[in-house]
């Protein structure tokens, strides 16, 4: 059922639309990995966006018109990521883009977002990189910053002081061991840096830099992928070490390719866990998922959800013939709004959603503990 309805998904959006169609609908554009590395977390930012945009269609639209969400491909590529933007801005004509799937990923949209006033919404990052690049960008998620203090405080509080960090060799991943490196100055402790590639695998010479360093805990700062192939490295070398990583890894996505070798390692949410049916929007957002059959809610599609009803309410309020600027302004005065036990706030002084950071450890069966 989910394979029929992703090709049904896919099939609408590459179906032309008459100028008239085009006019009724309200047009949401993305530029996500559909094919390649980083494929799984792509799809399911697209799948969780569009189960809710579902949801709200067939309960009579958003002030009487459809949403539809135009999803192009960018194969984990930052240059036809920013080629996909500029043809979604100028030639599709969308009313926002959304959910680009990393900061990486975001970079080269920043010029025709910025040049064009597009609200650019929801990007899957907590990278300062892409946190403070104009002010059509809103952010959702909480910062690595704010996920490496949590994680940090975790360690530090059981005793913890050699930590190793694996992480890309660019303006990201780099950023990223310089939070760490300055947090745990903070408190006269060091942090060792063990540099990969990123869209390339893990070799032995980052594990033996890792077993190295020995470390009390190691920070992954990598994709699932690369996360996998570390944890599958250290069961070879028979040395369990502590594993933390930051919710870019993709948690629901580490917790499947590692399998069993996934058990015990705590990621950090920006989300409640997916099992957490107490939470409103949980059970609102597994509801949608459910509708739209897709097999699973997990941590991915979760935000995505989360992230398109934050959006929905502000095209409502924008009424009804939004404009780029008219949702523009209609974020900025947002104000605090609770999507369901989830609080975003956004207003002309801030567009940084939410802090909220949750960690959670993979138990035997995939499941997370929380």
């Amino acid at each position: 059922m989910y394979k029929r309805y992703a090709a049904a998904a896919l099939a609408a959006i590459a179906l032309p639309l008459s100028a008239g169609a085009q006019a009724q609908k309200i047009l949401i554009g993305q530029s996500t990995p559909l094919t390649g590395s980083n494929a799984e977390i792509g799809k399911d930012i697209r799948d969780g966006a569009n189960a809710y945009f579902r949801k709200v269609n067939e309960a009579g639209g958003i002030n009487g018109r459809q949403i539809e969400m135009l999803s192009l491909d960018d194969k984990n590529d930052r240059k036809t990521a920013g080629a996909n933007a500029v043809k979604l801005v100028n030639e599709s004509h969308v009313l926002a883009l959304f959910g680009f799937a990393s900061a990486t990923l975001s970079l080269d949209a920043m010029p025709i977002v910025k040049e064009k006033g597009v609200p650019f919404f929801a990007p899957f990052t907590g990278a300062d990189a892409i946190h403070k690049q104009n002010d059509h960008v809103f952010v959702m998620r909480a910062s690595y910053a704010d996920e490496l203090v949590k994680i940090l405080e975790h360690w530090g509080s059981l005793g913890a002081d050699r930590v190793t960090v694996l992480h890309y060799d660019d303006e990201i991943g780099n950023q990223n061991f310089a939070t760490v490196e300055r947090i745990l100055k903070a408190a006269n402790k060091k942090a060792v840096s063990v540099k990969v590639q990123r869209n390339a695998p893990l070799d032995d010479k980052a594990i033996q830099a890792i077993i190295k360093s020995d470390p009390q805990v190691i920070v992954a700062t990598t994709l699932y992928g690369n996360t996998s192939e570390l944890l599958k490295g250290l069961k070879a070398a028979k040395l369990p070490y502590n594993v933390t990583s930051l919710s870019f890894v993709g948690p629901s996505q580490l917790a499947k390719a590692a399998g069993a070798d996934a058990a015990g390692v705590s990621v950090a949410g920006v989300v409640p866990p997916p099992t957490k049916k107490v939470v409103p929007v949980i059970s609102e957002c597994g509801d949608a998922v459910k509708k739209a059959g897709i097999p699973e809610l997990n941590y991915t599609n979760l935000e995505a959800c989360i992230a398109a009803k934050v959006l929905v309410e502000a095209i409502r309020r924008a009424g009804s013939n939004v404009t780029r600027e008219g949702l523009y302004k209609a974020l900025t005065g947002i104000g605090t709004y609770d999507a369901g036990g989830y609080t975003v706030s956004f207003s002309p002084e801030s567009r940084h959603g939410s802090h909220y950071v949750e960690l959670a450890v993979i138990g035997k069966n995939g499941q997370f503990r929380f």
